[in-house]
């Protein structure tokens, strides 16, 4: 399994919902997460990195969206196929202009 899938969306549910339910019984959130943590096996900044994501997502924290970063992937991936388009227009473009003055002076 890569490194980014080793714990499963449901586990990741699972782990950030215990967080958010006994995080009143430590001092500091971050205690939470700590402990929580080992006993999921896995490290607390993951813990953490997937409970803002849920605050995110639920909006209840400031940031961009999975769904948002996904539209952004896509759109960018646009961006840049069609700027290599108009690269290749204007490249075309000016081989044909050159190839009609060519033609005309003869």
């Amino acid at each position: 399994m890569s490194k980014a899938n080793r714990y499963s969306p449901e586990v990741r549910e699972r782990a950030v919902r215990m967080v958010l339910e006994h995080e009143r019984d430590y001092p500091s959130q971050w205690q939470a997460i700590c402990s929580i943590a080992s006993k999921i096996g896995c490290s607390p900044d993951s813990l953490k990195v997937w409970l803002r994501r849920i605050q995110i997502d639920a909006g209840n924290m400031p940031g961009t969206t999975t769904e948002e970063g996904e539209r952004i992937k896509v759109l960018e991936k646009e961006v840049k196929e069609l700027r290599r388009a108009n690269e290749i227009l204007k490249t075309a473009s000016a081989f044909f202009a050159q190839a009609e003055l060519d033609r005309k002076l003869k």
